[in-house]
């Protein structure tokens, strides 16, 4: 390589002289005008007359003739040569200008000869000698002519060497170019040498194709550009070494990636491991490439851990595909649940709610239930959503019509109260009882107020009705001290009761009930004192309950059957219808549940959340219904005792 740059540089060199030569050649032919022109100059002062031999003469005519001759052919070759190149015609125009001013000078050194020769003859005939002197006026013309185009020659080789001084100061830059590019890519170090080695060689080639620089700055040039290309190629060597050493740490980092890959089989999460292995691959990509010979079996290892992980990721959504169409086919059915709910016939908030309930549910079980496929999902979803809505704005639009009804309600009650209120001081005892009943029939054929009306403005009936009531039963003679009696009789009892011996669960419990059978027995006490004797005996016997850790149904029916004492005949038929009532209400809406039981599991299958939510409404409903059972039995119990 070394040779081969060197070579270069001599061709680069022997350019520069080629282009250089033409200088010297203007001074040679500017040297040569001067002195012909100055030979011309000197000879003609210095002509003398000799005397030329007469046998001689004619000879000299014949030669004189061919040499003007011959410089008119030079001139017209002359001017046909400055059409053709520089380059072409430049010894040839030395030549002819050589040929054209050695004629010319031996054509006016004969003239001379032949002006002394004249001289002697002057004096015999002065006409004659006139006659035959040379003209010279055609041979300066042809010198004139010849003189412009030396000078369009010299004006030629002139331009040209300004052209050749511009264009090797244009290769200089070029090549100054050249090695600032050389020097950046040494400058960078190791790690472009790569993908600079193209280009280097690029410019290289480049370098190539350039022509001479000025003399002056060959030898410096081209010093820089073997220096540079000496740096850049030691850099191409360490850049090897490197090379090898991260095919190598490459090679270790991508058996960590294989192996990470191949762990990836135990995720169980298939999903995970996906995108773990997504993470794996880029990472592959980064890290460089291993030796060649061992690419295909490092890749090779890679992709087949790679495909155990796809074929896992492929079999996954398989299954989902499939979970998606059984989720469609579960909401699809309970769309068509949806739609079976007639809200057309429904009448009562009870049936709204129950409705509102199986909505509930199942848009619970809705939630359970995964993604459907995409081209169906957001559909049915639209369907589901459009019929809940539905539902939900009919039972609201329901609920405002109840709400209107429940004020009517409340104001048609309040109006009672105000009578009731207004006749419990009565003492009209017959006309005022007649009112009472009337006023009670009515209040149950006005119907339900808003509940948070509905314990407020019934115990202010109540406590009216009960307030005359009462009175009535005050004007029995010896009411009065019966009452006092009374109240003193409960509290002895209350007395007992909390005095029970609560180790023996059997005795105690028994014991309780003997008192609580006792109390109940006894009439009536003070009004003034019935509410106080009667948080007494309940807190007693709550005692009890609690130390002998009765259940709360049982206990329930143990505060009824106080309640159920303390009241007259006409409240407890009144009660008991009202029990009655519900406990019809009860067994239709046990019926129902039966029935919507038997409904979906014939469409739902075993294990179904619905079907166990609604076994346990029916059986609370059930217990409810016992419940209500007993309370009625313990009326009728008492209606009958008295």
């Amino acid at each position: 390589m070394d040779s081969l740059e060197n070579k270069d540089a001599l061709a680069a060199q022997e350019q520069v002289e080629n282009l250089v030569e033409a200088q010297p050649e203007q001074n040679e032919v500017k040297e040569t005008v001067v002195d012909n022109d100055a030979q011309v100059e000197e000879q003609e002062p210095k002509q003398e007359p000799e005397e030329a031999p007469e046998v001689q003469a004619p000879e000299q005519e014949e030669t004189t003739a061919d040499e003007a001759s011959t410089i008119e052919k030079i001139v017209e070759d002359f001017r046909q040569l400055l059409n053709e190149p520089l380059e072409d015609i430049k010894d040839k125009a030395e030549q002819l200008k050589n040929q054209f001013y050695k004629i010319q000078h031996s054509l006016r050194t004969e003239a001379a000869n032949a002006d002394d020769a004249d001289l002697s003859e002057s004096s015999e005939d002065n006409t004659d000698a006139d006659e035959q002197a040379p003209d010279n006026t055609a041979d300066n013309s042809l010198e004139n002519t010849f003189r412009q185009l030396l000078n369009q020659y010299k004006e030629k080789k002139a331009q040209a060497h300004q052209q050749a001084e511009a264009q090797m100061k244009q290769n200089l830059l070029r090549k100054e170019n050249i090695i600032e590019q050389m020097k950046q890519m040494t400058e960078q170090g190791t790690a472009d040498v790569q993908e600079n080695l193209k280009t280097f060689k690029e410019l290289q080639a480049e370098w190539k194709t350039i022509g001479a620089v000025p003399p002056e700055s060959a030898t410096n040039i081209w010093k820089q550009y073997n220096l540079y290309q000496e740096k850049f190629y030691d850099l191409v060597k360490i850049n090897f070494e490197l090379r090898d050493y991260d095919l190598k740490k490459n090679l270790d980092l991508k058996n960590q990636l294989i192996a990470q890959a191949e762990q990836l089989k135990n995720n169980e999460n298939v999903v995970e491991a996906f995108r773990q292995l997504q993470q794996l691959h880029e990472q592959w990509a980064e890290i460089g490439p291993v030796a060649r010979e061992l690419r295909e079996e490092t890749w090779n290892r890679f992709k087949e851990a790679s495909t155990i992980i796809n074929k896992r990721h492929q079999d996954y959504f398989e299954q989902l595909h499939k979970r998606e169409e059984e989720n469609l086919q579960r909401k699809l059915n309970i769309i068509d649940q949806i739609k079976v709910i007639d809200t057309d016939e429904f009448t009562t908030s009870k049936q709204w709610d129950e409705a509102a309930e199986q909505i509930n549910a199942l848009q619970n079980e809705w939630r359970t239930i995964g993604f459907a496929p995409k081209k169906h999902n957001q559909l049915i979803y639209d369907e589901y959503r459009k019929l809940c809505d539905e539902f939900f704005r009919k039972r609201t639009a329901f609920y405002r019509q109840l709400k209107d009804t429940l004020s009517v309600n409340l104001q048609k009650k309040r109006s009672l109260v105000e009578q009731a209120e207004s006749l419990k001081d009565s003492d009209n005892w017959k006309e005022a009882t007649d009112m009472f009943v009337k006023m009670q029939q009515e209040w149950k054929q006005i119907g339900p107020v808003a509940r948070k009306y509905s314990d407020d403005i019934w115990k202010r009936f109540q406590t009216a009705c009960d307030t005359f009531f009462n009175r009535k039963k005050t004007q029995t003679q010896g009411q009065r001290s019966e009452e006092k009696q009374n109240l003193e009789d409960k509290r002895q009892i209350i007395a007992q009761i909390e005095a029970i011996d609560t180790t023996d669960h059997e005795q105690a419990l028994s014991r309780l009930r003997e008192l609580t059978a006792q109390f109940n027995q006894i009439g009536h006490v003070p009004f003034r004192d019935k509410d106080k004797v009667y948080k007494l005996f309940r807190a007693a016997t709550n005692k009890v309950f609690d130390a002998l850790n009765i259940q709360a149904s049982e206990r329930r029916l143990e505060s009824f059957q106080r309640d159920v004492n303390l009241k007259d005949e006409n409240t407890l038929q009144n009660d008991r219808r009202r029990l009655v009532r519900q406990y019809e209400s009860l067994q239709q809406e046990i019926q129902t549940a039966e029935n919507n039981i038997l409904f979906f599991t014939s469409k739902s299958g075993k294990g179904n959340k619905l079907v166990d939510d609604l076994q346990k409404k029916i059986n609370d409903l059930k217990r409810q219904l016992s419940d209500l059972e007993h309370k009625i039995n313990i009326i009728d119990t008492k209606i009958e005792e008295e």
